[in-house]
C-alpha cells in the first residue's frame, strides 16, 4: 500500500466486540436469507419488476465491492453501514461518501460512543426529558491488519480531535483510497477504551443480538441507561 500515511499496522483480532444500534433498524431480508452475495445482483434485478421499495431497504450494493460483500445471518448488521450512506450523516472516518463499520472492544466504550452522538442529536432538536430511543446491542467477532492511531503521534492528533472531523476523515479517506481494511484507536468518548473504523463489511463476522437499551434524557445529557431484558438501570457518569 504505497503513499499511506507513517502509521503502523496492527493485527486486530476481537471475539466479543460491540456495536451499539437504533432498535428501529430492521434486518434486510436479502442479506439475511441468501448466503451466497454472488447471486444478489441477479435477485435484486428480478425482484425490482415486482417491489419497487426494494432498493429503499438495500441501499446502494454498488458501494460494496462483490468480493467485500457478506450474506447469511446478521449479514445486515454487518452490511447496512455500507448500502445506507448519505452526506447529511458524516462520521469520524467518513465523510458520509463511504460506509464505516465502527466497533468497540467492549460494551462500556460502545455504550459512551453512542450515548455522546444521541445526546448530541436530542440537544439539537429540543427533545424533553424522558425515556427516549430504543437500542440494540450486536456482540460481533473483528479480524483484520488496522491502521494504529494507538500510539499518539503527534502528527495524528488531529485524527482524534473530539470536536472536530476534519483530519480524522482527510486521514481515514487516504487510507481508504490506497487499499486500508479500516482504523483501530483510542475511544475519543470513553478514557481507556478503543474502537474499530472498517472499511469493509468483510473485516467482521458472526453478529449476534444481545441486550435491548432504553437511553434517558434529562434535557441536558443522557443519565441513564435501562436493560430492557433484565430490567436493570444504571447511572451515566461521565469518564471523559
Amino acid at each position: 500500500m504505497s503513499g499511506l500515511p507513517a502509521l503502523p499496522l496492527a493485527k486486530v483480532s476481537w471475539k466479543s466486540a460491540v456495536r451499539i444500534i437504533r432498535s428501529s433498524f430492521p434486518p434486510i431480508d436479502l442479506f439475511e436469507d441468501i448466503a451466497d452475495p454472488e447471486d444478489w445482483a441477479l435477485l435484486i434485478s428480478a425482484e425490482q419488476k415486482t417491489n419497487p421499495r426494494l432498493m429503499a431497504s438495500i441501499g446502494n450494493l454498488d458501494l460494496v465491492p462483490p468480493a467485500r460483500r457478506v450474506g447469511g445471518t446478521g449479514a445486515s448488521y454487518l452490511m447496512a453501514p455500507f448500502t445506507h450512506i448519505s452526506p447529511d450523516r458524516p462520521s469520524r472516518f467518513s465523510d458520509g461518501s463511504y460506509g464505516v463499520l465502527y466497533v468497540a472492544a467492549h460494551f462500556e466504550t460502545a455504550l459512551f460512543e453512542t450515548i455522546h452522538h444521541h445526546g448530541r442529536f436530542l440537544a439539537r432538536t429540543g427533545e424533553a426529558p424522558g425515556w427516549t430511543s430504543q437500542f440494540r446491542e450486536i456482540v460481533l467477532s473483528v479480524d483484520a491488519d488496522l491502521h494504529d492511531l494507538r500510539l499518539g503521534e503527534p502528527e495524528h492528533a488531529s485524527a482524534l480531535d473530539p470536536n472536530s472531523y476534519v483530519g480524522s476523515q482527510t486521514l481515514a479517506a487516504t487510507l481508504r483510497a490506497a487499499g486500508s481494511d479500516g482504523i483501530v484507536y483510542p475511544s475519543v468518548r470513553h478514557a481507556a477504551g478503543t474502537c474499530a473504523g472498517l472499511f469493509y463489511p468483510d473485516c467482521a463476522s458472526n453478529p449476534v443480538q444481545g441486550r435491548h437499551l432504553a437511553y434517558h434524557w434529562d434535557g441536558r445529557r443522557v443519565d441513564l441507561v435501562r436493560d430492557l431484558g433484565s430490567g436493570e438501570m444504571f447511572r451515566v457518569v461521565e469518564t471523559t
